[in-house]
């Protein structure tokens, strides 16, 4: 039977912070839960900046569950750890997503599936969302803002596994894919950032 996506997150938020970080390749790719010890965590290379598109807004409101938004969506837990080069967890460091919703629309005129919030004392942030549709050009994916204390904002975009429209799309980058799993309630999603 499989795990429920709250399982898995209680999981990832109740371990030691040791145990939990992804490995040290290329981009911090991002480890699937149950979340395994990393062997090496030497010169993590800084996550890959993507533009943010044309559908970013300000000022959007604190918060972790987008899911409400859309009741019907597919739901997806996203989770990881915001982390410098020397992989040491960032507490503080800011996180902001938005994303269109399960048509392929971004709510320009409020704050539906736009949100940000600040990662725990061991670097750890999560949302509760849905899967994005695919829309005309692009891949499934999601938008992200990172910025640690005094440091540059990162803005990247974060994408699926396996989509048939990740190879089409020009601003697809390997570097940038979640890792996914299936739960018994939906989705769950794990990247780590380096900035």
């Amino acid at each position: 039977m499989l795990p429920s996506r709250r399982s898995v997150l209680h999981a990832f938020l109740s371990a030691p912070a040791a145990s939990l970080l992804a490995s040290a390749s290329a981009g911090a790719q991002p480890a699937p839960a149950p979340l395994t010890r990393t062997p090496s965590c030497d010169g993590l290379e800084p996550t890959p900046p993507v533009t943010e598109g044309p559908f970013y807004k300000p000022d959007t409101p604190q918060r972790r569950n987008f899911a409400d938004d859309v009741p019907d969506g597919e739901r997806i837990t996203l989770a990881g750890f915001v982390l410098d080069e020397q992989c040491r967890p960032q507490a503080q460091a800011l996180v902001e997503l938005w994303h269109a919703d399960d048509e392929g629309r971004y709510d320009n005129a409020g704050y539906r599936l736009r949100g940000h919030q600040f990662t725990d004392d061991n670097g750890r942030w999560w949302f509760t969302t849905i899967m994005p549709a695919v829309y005309t050009g692009r891949t499934r994916h999601y938008h992200v803002k990172v910025q640690r204390r005094g440091s540059d904002v990162l803005t990247t975009q974060l994408y699926f596994p396996g989509e048939p429209r990740n190879t089409r799309d020009r601003l697809f980058d390997e570097r940038l894919l979640m890792r996914v799993e299936e739960t018994a309630d939906g989705k769950f999603a794990r990247y780590d950032f380096v900035v």
